[in-house]
C-alpha cells in the first residue's frame, strides 16, 4: 500500500472511531438533542422572522425563540405531566390497596349486566365461565397495576428531566443562531452530491414538520375531546385516561380506539348504557372522525407515505426507541424511501440515456446507409445512361 493510500485509509479509520464515539457519548441525552433539532425545525420560521425585524441580531432572536418554545411547549407540557403523576400515584394506590378485589368489580359488572346478555352467557358451562372470569380478572389487575407504575416513574425520575430539560433549552438556543450554518457545513461535509444532499435534507426537514406537527395537534385533540368526556361520564382518572389517549392516538387507525372502547364496554356491561352510549357516539363519531378527516393532510400528505408504512413505522420506532420512536420511526421510513427514490431516478435516467445515445447511433447508422443506397443508385443511373 502507497503512504498516500495508508494516510487517507487511516484518516477514515479515525474518523469512523471518532464519530462512533461522539455518538456513544451523546447517547444518554439523545433524547433531547433530539427535541431541540425538532423544536428547531418547528420553529424555525419564527426565529427568521425576529432575525429580519432585529436586523441580524441573532442572539437575542434565539432568546426570545427559546422563551417562547419554554411557554408554548414546556410549560403546557410541565402542568400535564405534573396532573398525570399526580393522578397516577392516586390509583396506584388504589391498584396497592389490599382491599382492592378485582373479583368484586367483575362479579358487580355481572350483576348489573342485562337480562338478555345473561342469557346469552347462559350458553357457556359454570367451569368455562369461572375461567374466564379469572382470566378477565387477572387480566384487569395486571393491566392497572402496569399502567399505575408505569406512570408513576414519570414522578420519581424528576432529577432525570430537570437535566434533559435543560440539555434540551441550551442546545436549542445553539440550534436556533446557529442553525443555518451548521446546515452549510452538513452539505459541505456530505459525501453525496447537491442535489442528493438537498433532496434528503428536505425529506428529513418535512418528515419532522409534518409527523410531530399533525401527531401532536391530532393527540391534543382526542386527548382533550377524550379527557372531557371521561369527566363529564364521572369515570376515574379522567387526565391520565385522556393522556393516554393522547399518547394512543400517535398510532393510526387504532389510537384512541383503545381506550374508548374497553371503557364504552364496561359501561354497557355495567348497566350504564346512558354514559356508554354517550362515550360510544363520542368515539365513533368524533374520535374517530378526527382521525380519519386531519391525518391525512397533516401528516400523509407531508410525509409521502402510505398508511400502514406509518402504522409499522411508529410502532416499530415506539417498540425500540420509546415515546421518541413515533417521529424516528416515520423518518427512518421516509429516508429509506427517499434514498431508493434517488437510485431508481438516477438508474431510469442512466437507462434512458443508454436508450436514447443507441437510437441516436441506430438513426447516424441508418441515415448513413441510406445515402450510401442514393448514391450507388445515381451511379447506376449514370453508367446506364
Amino acid at each position: 500500500m502507497s503512504p498516500p493510500t495508508a494516510q487517507g485509509a487511516s484518516f477514515v479509520a479515525m474518523l469512523v472511531i471518532v464519530t462512533a464515539a461522539f455518538v456513544w457519548l451523546m447517547l444518554p441525552f439523545y433524547g433531547a438533542v433530539l427535541w431541540a433539532v425538532i423544536l428547531a425545525i418547528l420553529f424555525n420560521p419564527l426565529q427568521r422572522r425576529l432575525v429580519q425585524r432585529m436586523g441580524g441580531r441573532r442572539n437575542l432572536a434565539a432568546a426570545i425563540s427559546t422563551f417562547a418554545c419554554i411557554c408554548i411547549v414546556v410549560i403546557p407540557g410541565s402542568m400535564v405531566l405534573a396532573a398525570l403523576a399526580r393522578e397516577a400515584n392516586s390509583l396506584y394506590n388504589r391498584v396497592s390497596d389490599p382491599e382492592f378485589d378485582a373479583v368484586s368489580i367483575f362479579e358487580g359488572i355481572y350483576a348489573a349486566m342485562p337480562s338478555f346478555l345473561v342469557e346469552a352467557l347462559s350458553v357457556f358451562s359454570l367451569s368455562e365461565f369461572h375461567e374466564i372470569q379469572s382470566r378477565l380478572t387477572a387480566f384487569l389487575g395486571e393491566a392497572a397495576q402496569t399502567i399505575a407504575t408505569s406512570a408513576l416513574t414519570i414522578g420519581q425520575s424528576t432529577a432525570q428531566l430537570i437535566i434533559s430539560l435543560g440539555v434540551m433549552l441550551y442546545v436549542l438556543f445553539f440550534m436556533f443562531r446557529d442553525g443555518s450554518r451548521l446546515a452549510i457545513v452538513i452539505r459541505k461535509a456530505s459525501p453525496l452530491s447537491d442535489y442528493q444532499t438537498e433532496h434528503v435534507l428536505r425529506k428529513f426537514t418535512t418528515v419532522v414538520q409534518y409527523t410531530v406537527r399533525g401527531n401532536v395537534i391530532i393527540a391534543v385533540i382526542q386527548g382533550v375531546i377524550g379527557g372531557v368526556t371521561f369527566w363529564l361520564l364521572g369515570i376515574e382518572a379522567a387526565i391520565l385516561w385522556g393522556v393516554l389517549m393522547a399518547v394512543l392516538s400517535l398510532l393510526p387507525a387504532v389510537g384512541a380506539f383503545l381506550v374508548w372502547a374497553p371503557a364504552a364496554a364496561y359501561l354497557f356491561l355495567s348497566g350504564q348504557l346512558l354514559q356508554g352510549g354517550v362515550l360510544l357516539a363520542v368515539g365513533v363519531l368524533i374520535l374517530s372522525t378526527i382521525d380519519n378527516l386531519l391525518r391525512p393532510p397533516l401528516v400523509g400528505q407531508g410525509t409521502k407515505l402510505p398508511d400502514y408504512m406509518v402504522l409499522v413505522s411508529t410502532l416499530g420506532g415506539l417498540s425500540l426507541f420509546g415515546i421518541n420512536g413515533f417521529v424516528i420511526g416515520p423518518l427512518i421510513a421516509a429516508l429509506f424511501v427517499a434514498f431508493w427514490s434517488l437510485y431508481t431516478d438516477e438508474h431510469s435516467d442512466s437507462v434512458d440515456g443508454r436508450l436514447m445515445v443507441d437510437s441516436s447511433v441506430d438513426q447516424v447508422a441508418s441515415a448513413r446507409a441510406s445515402t450510401r443506397k442514393s448514391s450507388r443508385s445515381g451511379k447506376t443511373r449514370r453508367i446506364r445512361k
